[in-house]
Parts: C-alpha cells; structure tokens; sequence
C-alpha cells in the first residue's frame, strides 16, 4: 500500500449499504477515504462493496447495530486493518409508520435499540480509537427529534439521539473529538419502503444531499466542530 493510502482517513458507517449510509460511503471513498461499514443483510453488503469498485479501501461488517459485540468487533477490525480510526457515523436506524395508539410494541423494542443503544454502543467501541485519532462523530438523528410527530415512537427515539449527541459532546469536549449531530427531514430512500405506500406526497432530499452535510462536518478543520445541522427540502414545514 502506498504512503498516500496508509494516510487516508478512515470513517466506518453504520448501516452503510443502503440509503444516506451508501451514499455518504460512496462520497467518502470519491473523496479518498478508507471505509467500513456495517449492516445486518451480508449479501447486501458484499454487492453494495462490488458495487463501488473500491477493493481494498472498503470493508465489510455484517452485523446488529444494536449488539455491543457485533460493533465491537467492526472497531476493532477496521482499526487492525487499516491502522487506525478517524470518524464514526451513527446512520444505522428504522421507523415501524405507526403510532402510540396501534403501533406494535416489540417493534418498538427493535426500533429503540436499533436507533438508540446502537449509536451509543458505537459511541462507546470507538472512543479509544478516535481520542488517539482526534477524529468524528456523526450522528444521523431527523427532524422528527426536533419537532415531534403525533403520536410516533420513531420521533421518541430521534428526540433521545438528539440528547445522545448532546450528552456525548459533553463527555468528549477538550479531548479533541468532535461530534455532530445531522437531523435531515423528508429524504427518498429505502426508510420508506416499509410504509404503505412509499414515502408520503410532498418536497423531499436526496440521499446524496444528506451525505453532502455528514462529509462536510467531518471535513471541519482541527479545533473547529459543527455540533447541530438540520436539513428540509425546500417546502416541508415541519
């Protein structure tokens, strides 16, 4: 490998093989970047990484976001293959479409742990590596954690990642890591494929537009953190 590789940076993305995840991928290695990603589907994953051509600069780890020894693992094998870890993003999460008056509860349980404890998880398996780095966090929370939708669990957790964020830039400030939390609104992606009917009528982003504002935060220069960006497409209100 050459000199110019082994100093690249190093992001790994949850649930990178789909959605704002694959698409902030694709822009970091565009951008020189050495990857890894994580996902629960492996043959998603595999085709996502032929996909890009990027060989050996990305990585694959199939796996639950939520699970302390899955993400664990993912740590510490991009940091054994590539040499070392500078950023982190959290995109790994899911909506169930429903509401507190017909919503199922176990799906909530998958929906808490998947859009909560697994950034945290992440938050805590990287920490190590990223104090050393100076590096990133990138939260993906939404415009749901900033303004509450009737009745929606998903908006709860994303109000909670919105604390999560605040709570781990608390813990880290003066350490020389920074965090940013990305709150997008309405985006066409695979989120939706689960609603009855796809994404709802109305103004809505690109997956690539979202990505723009996780790859620019993560290019702020040392010393400098952007701690909040929320992102509409132009027209949605709420």
């Amino acid at each position: 490998m050459s000199t110019a590789a082994q100093d690249a940076p190093v992001t790994l993305v949850t649930g990178g093989g789909s959605g704002i995840g694959a698409a902030t991928v694709r822009l970091l290695l565009g951008r020189g970047h050495r990857v890894a990603i994580t996902g629960r589907g492996e043959d998603r994953l595999k085709s996502f990484a032929a996909e890009t051509g990027a060989g050996d600069a990305l990585l694959t780890f199939p796996g639950d976001a939520s699970d302390p020894a899955a993400v664990g693992a993912a740590v510490d094998g991009t940091v054994e293959r590539f040499g070392r870890l500078d950023h982190v993003v959290a995109n790994a999460g899911f909506s169930t479409h429903d509401d507190l008056a017909n919503g199922d509860p176990e799906q909530w349980r998958e929906m808490l742990l998947t859009n909560v404890l697994g950034p945290a998880v992440l938050i805590r398996a990287a920490l190590p590596a990223l104090r050393e780095a100076g590096g990133r966090i990138v939260l993906v929370g939404s415009t749901a954690g900033v303004k509450n939708t009737p009745g929606n669990f998903y908006s709860v957790t994303k109000f909670a990642v919105s604390a999560l964020a605040e709570n781990a830039r608390v813990l880290v400030t003066g350490s020389g890591v920074g965090v940013t939390l990305v709150s997008p609104g309405r985006v066409e992606s695979p989120f939706w494929d689960s609603r009855g009917g796809g994404a709802p009528d109305g103004p809505i982003m690109t997956s690539e537009n979202v990505a723009e504002s996780i790859v620019w935060a993560l290019a702020q220069p040392a010393g400098v953190e952007v701690n909040s960006v929320v992102l509409r497409p132009s027209g949605q209100v709420h």
